[in-house]
């Protein structure tokens, strides 16, 4: 028996990111929309990456157990559990750090981040601060939908 994943639709305010969302600016996680979703989808994880730093899937955000609705709003904060402006789990980036961390390419230079969406069936048992494989671990068997986005910043 084969499953199928559902397609959502995933947006961002822009192509291009505003400076508030860079680390030019204040360096807030940018709002994500999602359409596509459907009942049996309990929660939303999220996977930012940039592929200009070294490896393919360098990330710079992992977000997971966020509420399955057609907006993650702006400015979640640099924190393990987030209470608001939205109830999610956060992990640990490439960087070592916990939350987003937003775009800073060198001066001349652009980069392009990309944002995969999952509609998961539950929500997640794993702790804060995990990292990409850990989450990546504790989805399988778990994704109802996939969607993703891209976005790019230049300094």
């Amino acid at each position: 028996m084969t499953s199928r994943v559902a397609t959502l639709v995933v947006s961002l305010r822009s192509a291009e990111f505003p400076i508030w969302n860079t680390c030019d600016g204040a360096d807030l996680s940018p709002e994500l929309r999602i359409r596509g979703l459907t009942d049996e989808m309990h929660s939303i994880a999220v996977f930012a990456l940039n592929p200009f730093e070294p490896g393919c899937s360098f990330t710079t955000w992992i977000i997971w157990n966020l509420s399955p609705s057609p907006l993650i709003p702006e400015g979640i904060p640099k924190q393990g559990v987030v209470t608001t402006p939205v109830n999610a789990v956060q992990g640990t980036n490439d960087y070592g750090s916990v939350g987003w961390r937003g775009p800073c390419p060198p001066r001349g230079e652009t980069h392009r981040y990309l944002f995969k969406v999952y509609g998961l069936d539950d929500m997640l048992d794993l702790a804060p601060g995990a990292n990409k494989h850990d989450l990546i671990d504790a989805m399988r068997g778990h994704v109802l939908g996939f969607g993703e986005t891209a976005a790019m910043y230049s300094r």
